[in-house]
């Protein structure tokens, strides 16, 4: 496995350019170990949430929902431990008007009041935390999300989504933006094209990466990239929205929103579920995603199988180091060429950065 690296270290200074697009706890779980490997970290956030309480700040204030950018900005953060305390706090339910609202969206709520733009208020909140990278919001645009199911039924709202599933008891056939092809923030397409590496996921499949796919010029600028680009699949089926799904249904998910050539290689987990925690997620529709090879492989895309759950947490997440260290194992491996030493004899060979 390979080691964290020292922010003293020139390989942490000189890291891989990682573009990672997503929303939700599984990206901010992944960057938390990413932060460790290289400073180059650029984070692409979904803003379709409209549930909890971004979408009570998106519905008081006609701002973007702050909650997931808010989450990848903790992850990234190098702040006092007191300071990281006061991001996460939640106001108590019984709170009035801010009950359950958490004081970091706040704080990105008045910066938004204070900004041009919600992108340059994410910016001056990243300068605060002084995090390792860039948390970008793939829009600025107020877009809704929008779910189609094979009945023909539909629904607008991300926060509505799951329930309404449950109640049409058949799958998402797919995802769209309302309105349809909002414009990507430039930065956002500039670190796509200047990625050594691109990471979609971990993450709900539909509601906090495919979201993304859906902003004019993401999937094209992905699928033009010469980047290893790498999707990483959820340890866990996920209740409301793709129960059921194997890791060939999720890439093909995948694929059918953003296109051929969208990503040439899938992360899945090979580690066992603690069977307590397995039995905690049946109760709840949610079950380990079987892991079909063949499948997936038939469809272009390799798999690549590492053991990458938690020994420790109360909930079948990925392992912060163990997924930091897989990414960046593969993109040691698919970084490297072999190619003959000069003024060697022959069958001399060097091991060089492509």
């Amino acid at each position: 496995m390979i080691e964290p690296y020292g922010r003293s270290d020139s390989r942490w200074e000189h890291g891989p350019k990682i573009a990672a697009i997503g929303g939700g706890t599984g990206l901010s779980t992944m960057l938390r170990g990413l932060k460790q490997y290289t400073r180059n970290l650029t984070a692409i956030v979904t803003v379709a949430d409209d549930g909890g309480g971004s979408g009570m700040l998106r519905q008081d204030l006609g701002m973007p929902p702050p909650g997931d950018i808010r989450h990848c900005m903790e992850a990234l953060a190098n702040v006092e431990p007191v300071m990281g305390e006061l991001l996460s706090y939640r106001f108590p339910k019984d709170s009035g008007s801010l009950g359950g609202q958490s004081f970091g969206n706040l704080i990105l709520a008045a910066l938004n009041g204070i900004s041009p733009s919600f992108d340059q208020a994410v910016a001056r909140m990243s300068e605060v935390l002084a995090i390792t990278g860039r948390v970008l919001p793939v829009t600025n645009e107020d877009v809704r999300l929008e779910a189609t199911f094979e009945n023909g039924t539909s629904v607008v709202g991300e926060s509505k989504i799951s329930r309404f599933k449950k109640e049409q008891d058949c799958r998402i056939r797919k995802v769209r933006l309302l309105p349809e092809h909002p414009p990507a923030l430039p930065e956002t397409l500039r670190a796509i094209r200047e990625a050594d590496l691109i990471l979609l996921g971990p993450g709900s499949l539909y509601t906090s990466v495919i979201p993304n796919l859906l902003v004019d010029g993401v999937a094209e600028a992905i699928r033009a990239s010469d980047a290893l680009k790498i999707y990483i699949c959820n340890i866990m089926t996920q209740d409301g929205e793709t129960e059921g799904y194997t890791v060939s249904d999720h890439v093909a998910a995948l694929l059918a929103h953003g296109g051929p050539g969208l990503v040439d290689l899938c992360l899945a987990n090979s580690a066992q579920v603690r069977p307590g925690l397995v039995e905690r997620y049946r109760e709840e529709d949610a079950a380990p995603i079987a892991v079909d090879r063949a499948a997936v492989e038939s469809l272009g895309i390799e798999l690549v199988e590492r053991p990458l759950a938690s020994e420790t947490s109360d909930f079948a997440r990925h392992s912060i180091a163990r997924l930091a260290a897989a990414v960046m194992e593969l993109h040691g491996e698919r970084s490297m060429r072999v190619v003959p030493k000069l003024g060697a004899e022959d069958g001399a060979f060097i091991l060089e950065d492509t």
